[in-house]
């Protein structure tokens, strides 16, 4: 399986502070954004992915994360001239794909949650249509919504709807296999002239191959795409780290709890960042 990183857009809903800056690349507590959506590509057990940036952006985000070969991975770079929907990744992407499933995430996504590694290498082993991830949230009429029935068939998508069936956000991570080339290349903008990835989903809908997979209680997804809630996804970062002293999405000891890298190397990645707390994390993880 393949992953794509959706990083391009302007963050307009973060003026003035995304201005000269992408969005991912604020910091979320101890990190860059990016790290976020990145690790959790790599508890999936991805290690080849590709992140799609706005041109500006793109040199930024390369001398960050490189080409990933020091966390085992293998990082490629893709430019989306300008937005146009969530499903044009598979249009930019598309060579990266080639024959592979792909797993889409939203770069200003988190997830946080026991066992959500596990879940993700199971799910990703083999992937027949799509997989959407659905969380229960307070005001669904801010998201796509999912309806399941009393089995928990996925039987509707509604994007944003005025009176929503259910209260299960669609997240911003995604499993489709190949034919989500197909579908893409086939969409019609909306008005807004964007590719919607509603629309992709309900063609595997209409097909009899979507599932949604609910993350119910104790389960965390933060949309950091304001203000407020960038301030709260860092809040709850910092609290997790503070009460129970791990650091979620540390690439370093992902990278080597994974089998990426080894134990020395995994070090020698901490002790680059000695004099920082997050840099001596790394170097106590890699000698306990």
């Amino acid at each position: 399986m393949k992953g794509i990183i959706l990083a391009g857009g302007h963050g307009t809903r973060l003026h003035p502070v995304t201005l000269a800056l992408s969005k991912q690349l604020l910091p979320v507590y101890d990190k860059p954004m990016i790290h976020y959506p990145l690790s959790v590509l790599m508890l999936a057990g991805i290690t080849d992915i590709q992140i799609i940036t706005a041109p500006r952006d793109r040199a930024t985000f390369e001398g960050l994360l490189g080409d990933g070969s020091s966390l085992g991975l293998r990082l490629s770079y893709a430019q989306q001239e300008h937005p146009r929907g969530l499903a044009d990744a598979f249009l930019v992407s598309a060579d990266h794909v080639g024959d592979d499933s792909v797993a889409l995430i939203l770069g200003d996504n988190i997830f946080h949650g026991a066992g959500f590694a596990g879940l993700l290498q199971s799910l990703a082993r083999d992937v027949q249509g799509c997989v959407l991830f659905g969380h229960p949230v307070r005001d669904p009429e801010r998201y796509g919504v999912g309806e399941v029935d009393e089995f928990g068939n996925l039987v509707s998508l509604e994007e944003k709807p005025l009176k929503p069936r259910s209260n299960l956000a669609v997240t911003g991570l995604y499993y489709y296999d190949n034919q989500v080339l197909e579908i893409a290349r086939g969409l019609r903008p909306s008005e807004r002239g964007e590719l919607e990835i509603t629309d992709v989903n309900r063609v595997y809908l209409e097909q009899g191959r979507a599932r949604l997979v609910q993350l119910g209680r104790g389960f965390v997804w933060l949309d950091t795409g304001t203000h407020d809630a960038l301030m709260q996804a860092g809040q709850y970062v910092q609290v997790l780290h503070q009460r129970q002293g791990v650091r979620i999405a540390c690439l370093e000891e992902i990278a080597w709890r994974m089998g990426y890298i080894d134990q020395d190397e995994c070090f020698s990645l901490g002790a680059r960042l000695a004099k920082s707390p997050y840099g001596q994390y790394i170097m106590d993880v890699a000698q306990a």
